[in-house]
């Protein structure tokens, strides 16, 4: 695979990578998630908290959880609630967040350490806060599986 990268000055605001191949193979469809991961992850999501709305970037939210029928989105300091459904947020958020149990979705990049426990559900620490999550025996394989996957990419 080449990789090429072209600076024009006559680009407008808004920088385009384009993927020429002759096939859609799995290392393509690689590199196009990496972009897409890459260029989702320097937004914001829209959160309320107290009748104020807040625009929060996605890199500072730990992990979002349904209580009560409502979603929380937790960052290290504050909990804001969103509109949106967990299989929404799924379909929304970048390849650093990911489903952990039926009702909590959480950031990769914030997870500190995980207690394994081989009857009920791991609990997982989360860095520079005291809060903490839940992996269910269900998801708890695929979460170790993407954690060595980003592992290996650093």
């Amino acid at each position: 695979m080449k990789v090429r990268i072209e600076i024009n000055d006559n680009m407008n605001d808004e920088d385009e990578v384009i993927i020429h191949c002759s096939k859609l193979d799995e290392r393509v469809q690689k590199v196009y998630d990496m972009v897409m991961d890459i260029t989702k992850g320097s937004r914001h999501l829209m959160l309320s908290k107290d009748n104020v709305d807040y625009y929060i970037p996605l890199d500072s939210i730990l992990f979002f959880e349904t209580l009560d029928n409502c979603i929380s989105a937790h960052t290290a300091g504050s909990v804001y609630e969103t509109t949106y459904r967990l299989y929404e947020l799924e379909e929304l958020l970048p390849g650093n967040f990911m489903r952990v149990a039926k009702s909590t979705i959480i950031n990769l990049n914030h997870i500190y350490s995980i207690s394994r426990n081989l009857t009920s559900s791991s609990a997982i620490q989360l860095r520079n806060t005291h809060k903490q999550v839940f992996v269910s025996r269900h998801y708890y394989k695929s979460l170790k599986q993407r954690l060595e996957e980003k592992r290996k990419c650093i």
